[in-house]
């Protein structure tokens, strides 16, 4: 092929070029002027015309700005008060921060300190009923979290029934306090067992236990009725499970508890001590003779640096390991058998008093995982504080108890004010029904 010819493709190839953009600029135009055609038509054409697909779709709404007038708003009502915003922050901060370490405390694991080679050696002892709900709760909490407890026994029955719960760190420890020198002996067997190195397996490093602290429990359960109804007996027997054979635990206990330096805690029922109603004279006086023992004990070793805790006890849920605790109380009979005068007396303000009473009973308590924490931090922290209210009402009682009128509380109650005349001359049929009312109440 000649450059001539060359060149003559070349121009072609140039013009085919051309031809090609112009068509196809030309053919662009129309399809863009066509489309504008239709859409034109489209939206203009009347609606039963075109069928609903063939029309265009209707532009998108703008954005609504109410957000922006949500934060502006906001932004300007926090720069007219801030003061009272910073009030809001602070509070909302703090609460959050006071929510967020009660729950870290409440979840946390407690758990006894060990020994080198893993072994147990923190004790507690439970002076305290062992058919109590409230000792047995403790004792298996404790033995769970690593403690080896020891519960004071006073009879054999009651050493059977401590080896019946099958734990092995839960022990009885006899203390017969009626007899001194059989007390002596297990005081001086029991000093043995904690100064003597112990070897938990074979091949471990002997180590020594460490009594960690006393826990009294005296029994929780009162007999109620007016005082008249009240034999001595009772005031008798009360006074010496209650009151005196807690001191004489305590008395035994006290050269060890000393010698190791340990916490004594004390749990005694609140909500009637708080109240002090009528019908209740036994409780009121056991325990306020409780209180005043503790305040001397808390006394004379706070001078050797020995923490004494005490615990007010509200109402607890233990379903699981008893009957309802705390404001159930043994009542002293029916009031059948009480004189026909106090009957006429006292009945209606015990019925209703009592109903009052059972009603409040029926409210679930708190857990018992609320005072088990309690304990356990009351053991353990450096610096405990020396009164615990724990369980629900324990709080809220004490209040009520210590600043509201007791004309207040007794109304509260159900408490009604009786006439001598009237009650002097009592209907029977009157008397028929309050006693079915008191029947249904027990």
């Amino acid at each position: 092929m000649t450059s001539d010819d060359q060149h003559f493709l070349d121009v072609l190839a140039e013009y085919s070029k051309d031809i090609r953009d112009f068509t196809g600029t030309v053919l662009d135009a129309s399809d863009r002027h066509f489309a504008w055609v239709a859409g034109y038509v489209k939206r203009h054409v009347p609606e039963g015309w075109l069928p609903e697909y063939a029309r265009p779709r209707p532009p998108p709404p703008p954005p609504h700005p109410i957000t922006g007038a949500y934060i502006d708003r906001l932004q300007d009502w926090i720069s007219r008060n801030r003061a009272l915003t910073a009030a809001l922050v602070a509070f909302v901060g703090t609460g959050g921060l006071l929510l967020w370490r009660e729950r870290r405390k409440h979840n946390r694991k407690r758990r006894a300190r060990r020994a080198s080679n893993g072994a147990r050696r923190e004790v507690i002892v439970i002076a305290g009923p062992p058919n109590s709900a409230i000792t047995r709760s403790l004792s298996h909490d404790l033995e769970r979290r690593g403690f080896i407890v020891y519960i004071v026994c006073s009879s054999m029955d009651e050493e059977q029934q401590v080896l019946s719960e099958s734990r092995a760190d839960v022990r009885p420890l006899h203390l017969d306090v009626v007899d001194t020198l059989g007390t002596q002996e297990a005081i001086e067997r029991f000093n043995n067992l904690l100064t003597r190195p112990h070897v938990a397996f074979s091949g471990a490093s002997p180590h020594n236990l460490n009594l960690g602290g006393v826990i009294l429990v005296p029994d929780l359960i009162y007999p109620t009725g007016p005082i008249e109804t009240v034999s001595p007996e009772l005031w008798s027997d009360a006074l010496n499970a209650k009151v005196l054979h807690t001191i004489a635990v305590t008395q035994a206990l006290l050269p060890t508890i000393c010698g190791f330096k340990s916490r004594v805690l004390m749990l005694t029922p609140s909500i009637i001590s708080s109240l002090r109603p009528p019908f209740h004279s036994v409780e009121t006086t056991i325990v306020s003779a409780l209180e005043g023992f503790l305040s001397s004990l808390r006394a004379e070793l706070g001078t050797l640096g020995i923490d004494v805790v005490q615990f007010h006890l509200g109402t607890f849920d233990v379903t699981n390991v008893g009957p309802k605790h705390h404001l159930q109380t043994k009542a002293t009979g029916s009031p059948h058998a009480w004189p026909k005068t106090t009957r006429a007396m006292y009945a209606d303000n015990f019925v209703n008093q009592s109903r009052v009473a059972h009603d409040r009973l029926n409210h679930t308590g708190s857990s018992l995982r609320e005072l088990h924490n309690a304990v356990f931090d009351a053991l353990t922290q450096k610096r405990p504080r020396r009164v615990w209210r724990v369980g629900r009402g324990s709080v809220t009682y004490d209040i009520v108890g210590n600043w509201a009128p007791s004309g207040l509380v007794g109304w509260m109650m159900g408490l009604r004010r009786v006439s001598l005349d009237t009650a002097s001359q009592p209907k029977l049929e009157d008397s028929v029904q309050a006693w079915e009312r008191i029947d249904a109440v027990a």
